[in-house]
C-alpha cells in the first residue's frame, strides 16, 4: 500500500513538473527542460522537508494535486467532489498569452501515526495533528525553498532562483488549501511575516534578476 502511495506522489510531482515547465516555456520554448529541471528541484526539496518535519511531529506528509472545494462562505456551498486544478496554470497562460503565471498546484494532508495516535503522555498529550503542525510542515517547506533559492543565485542559476521565488510567493496566497491558507489558520504572524520576506523577494525577483 504504501508502495502505491508513494507512486501515485511521484507520479504527481512528475505531472506537475510538466505542466508548469509547459508554463513558464510558453512564449519561450527553449527554456522548458531547465524549467522542468527548476521545477523538479523546488519540489522534491519542499516535498522531502515536510515529510521530515512530519516525520518528526509523528505525521505522514502526503502531496497531491491542489483541489479546489468550497464555493462559498457557508459550510454547504461546496462542489460534490473536490475538483483537481492541475489545468489552471495552463489555461491562465493560455488566455494571458504567456503574461500571467500560476504556480498554486499542489497541496498536502497530514495524517497521524499509529504511534503518534496511541501516545497519550510526555510531548504529545493530544492525538490531533493541530493547525499548528501544519502551519510549521508549510512554512519550513518553503524556507528550505528560500534557501535553495539563494544557492541558486550564488552559482548563478537565475532561472532556478526565480522560480522558486515565485513558487514560494504563490504558495503564499491563502487560497483554499495552498499551503498560505495552512500557515495563516496556523497563526497570523508567521503567515504576516513569511508572507512580507515572500512579498520583498518577488520584488526583488521582478525588478532585479
Amino acid at each position: 500500500m504504501e508502495i502505491k502511495e508513494y507512486g501515485k506522489e511521484v507520479a504527481t510531482i512528475i505531472l506537475a513538473t510538466i505542466v508548469l515547465a509547459i508554463a513558464v516555456a510558453f512564449k519561450d520554448s527553449t527554456i522548458f527542460y531547465a524549467a522542468a529541471i527548476s521545477f523538479l528541484i523546488i519540489f522534491v526539496v519542499n516535498i522531502i522537508t515536510k515529510k521530515i518535519v512530519g516525520y518528526i511531529f509523528e505525521t505522514d506528509v502526503k502531496t497531491k494535486f491542489w483541489t479546489w472545494y468550497q464555493y462559498g462562505f457557508r459550510t454547504d456551498w461546496h462542489f460534490k467532489k473536490p475538483i483537481p486544478m492541475l489545468w489552471l496554470p495552463l489555461i491562465l497562460v493560455l488566455f494571458t498569452k504567456g503574461f500571467f503565471l500560476w504556480l498554486g498546484i499542489l497541496e498536502f494532508d497530514v495524517v497521524a501515526k499509529t504511534e503518534r495516535v496511541s501516545r497519550r503522555h510526555g510531548l504529545y498529550r493530544f492525538t490531533q495533528v493541530t493547525e499548528h503542525h501544519m502551519a510549521w510542515i508549510a512554512i519550513l517547506g518553503l524556507a528550505t525553498n528560500l534557501v535553495f533559492a539563494i544557492g541558486g543565485y550564488v552559482l548563478g542559476f537565475e532561472l532556478f532562483t526565480k522560480l522558486s521565488i515565485y513558487f514560494i510567493a504563490w504558495s503564499m496566497i491563502p487560497l483554499g488549501r495552498l499551503d498560505g491558507s495552512k500557515i495563516l489558520f496556523g497563526g497570523k504572524t508567521k503567515w504576516t511575516i513569511f508572507f512580507t520576506v515572500a512579498m520583498i523577494l518577488l520584488v526583488w525577483a521582478l525588478t532585479i534578476l
